[in-house]
């Protein structure tokens, strides 16, 4: 959000305030050129991404794949429910989603290629090493044209809820942006990066109007001596600065804004309570987080897509690695401390998109960095597994209510249509770029054109 306080700045300080300057280009002048190339036809749709990152490695088991008629030591440790598609099921901790399966697509043959922590599919060799979303900000631009929203945004618990822990950057960096340069960059709220502090206005709003004043006459008289034919088109780019700093931005950031009943709906704190989890587990703080802040981050999500940004990362900490071992809990349990909230967070999350007409318009991702192994071990609890992983997409108008691939019979693998991080990837920036229109656009990286270019999720699309 933006905050406004007093503080003595100086005269050329405040004359920054009308080029806020965003990654090395001043605001008004990223929006000149984003202007100038909605003029040409960009190689953008209208369309926003929300990838749920679920850090740590969720089970394909307690998810999606449940494999009920497998072995004890390899089914589901949650059993299983019906879903609205005929014949699927679903652990059985997600009632909710299970009833919106006609709405989703999950993919059954997902793998990641190794069982390491990391950020993959986020940040990956297969996304050129940098932040998925920063990809897209190479193409798109960083901010919006009209709004200034920043078009890549990540967003950690810290976010919505200042009691919880900072954002876990121990096994790789969400702000990565490989070798596209620093500018591309997500844009972290709650956090300290230049971007953030930029938005942050040092003056009280009476100056701040003061001075507007001020560089309008000063504009004014410059204009009619250089060049009088360009002043309608810098008082509209100077105007967005303005506008920028002073509301639309902050405002979409700010998810209390909404009406109480969508925050009641969205509110995952109260299926958490900390005192309930077991002190056993180190990671029980971690828990606790997730239970508190992820309905609200995906009630943020929403907003800032709404407000025109273009790729959302949101991760809680480090919750989905269920080993059953001092740092962790066993699968039954972890998935009531991490299954529940999820499927109370992103039910709301579906329903409210339908509800607003956007289904077509925003496609939700969720999946993590790899899934775990076909049998539980000794104490309930799965170890790591490279080889299948599960994932669940939503909207973005692609073919739902399906399920793409299958596992083989005990789980570990795909047994038809393997889905890799490159199809998942082209399939998400297929979905925010035009590929016919990236093919004529000058001076886009032929390694990126690549990774844009792979062949996406087969069954999605059409």
């Amino acid at each position: 959000m933006l905050t406004f306080f007093d503080g003595r700045r100086t005269r050329r300080e405040f004359l920054r305030v009308g080029g806020l300057t965003l990654g090395g280009l001043t605001l008004p002048r990223l929006w000149e050129l984003q202007a100038q190339a909605n003029s040409d036809g960009r190689a953008v749709t209208d369309k926003s991404v929300v990838f749920l990152f679920l850090q740590g490695g969720p089970s394909q088991f307690e998810t999606f794949d449940p494999k009920m008629a497998a072995p004890s030591n390899i089914r589901s440790a949650t059993g299983e429910i019906a879903t609205s598609l005929s014949g699927v099921t679903y652990g059985s901790t997600f009632g909710r989603l299970a009833k919106l399966a006609h709405k989703t697509t999950i993919v059954r043959s997902f793998r990641t290629g190794d069982a390491n922590h990391n950020i993959k599919p986020v940040v990956c060799k297969d996304t050129l090493d940098a932040n998925l979303g920063s990809l897209y900000a190479r193409i798109a631009g960083t901010n919006h044209p009209t709004s200034g929203m920043p078009l890549n945004v990540a967003l950690f618990p810290r976010a919505v809820d200042s009691d919880t822990q900072p954002g876990t950057m121990n096994f790789g960096r969400f702000d990565s942006v490989g070798s596209l340069g620093s500018a591309y960059a997500p844009f972290i709220p709650g956090g300290d990066g230049a971007f953030q502090q930029d938005l942050r206005l040092n003056m009280p709003r009476d100056r701040l109007d003061d001075r507007r004043r001020l560089l309008g006459q000063l504009d004014g008289l410059k204009r009619g001596i250089d060049n009088p034919a360009d002043g309608q088109g810098l008082d509209r780019l100077r105007q967005q600065a303005f506008d920028a700093i002073l509301g639309g931005v902050g405002s979409a950031f700010d998810w209390a804004k909404e009406d109480p009943r969508t925050i009641e709906r969205y509110d995952t704190k109260s299926l958490v309570n900390p005192e309930s989890i077991s002190k056993r587990w180190k990671n029980h703080n971690n828990y606790a987080d997730h239970g508190a802040s992820l309905g609200k981050l995906l009630l943020l999500a929403r907003r800032l897509c709404e407000a025109g940004c273009g790729f959302v990362t949101v991760t809680t900490n480090f919750v989905w690695d269920m080993h059953a071992d001092e740092n962790n809990a066993p699968c039954e349990e972890g998935m009531g401390y991490c299954g529940r909230p999820l499927d109370h967070a992103v039910s709301a999350f579906i329903e409210d998109i339908e509800a607003r007409g956007l289904s077509k318009r925003i496609l939700l991702v969720v999946c993590g960095e790899m899934g775990r192994t076909p049998r539980l071990n000794a104490k309930g609890g799965r170890d790591h597994w490279g080889t299948l992983a599960p994932l669940m997409l939503y909207g973005g108008g692609l073919n739902m209510g399906r399920v793409i691939g299958q596992s083989t019979r005990d789980g570990g693998e795909a047994n038809s249509n393997a889905v890799a991080i490159p199809n998942l990837v082209a399939t998400i920036l297929q979905t925010l770029l035009d590929v016919g229109k990236l093919r004529t656009m000058p001076g886009v990286p032929s390694d990126l054109a690549r990774v844009i270019a792979a062949e996406p999720i087969p069954g999605l699309v059409g």
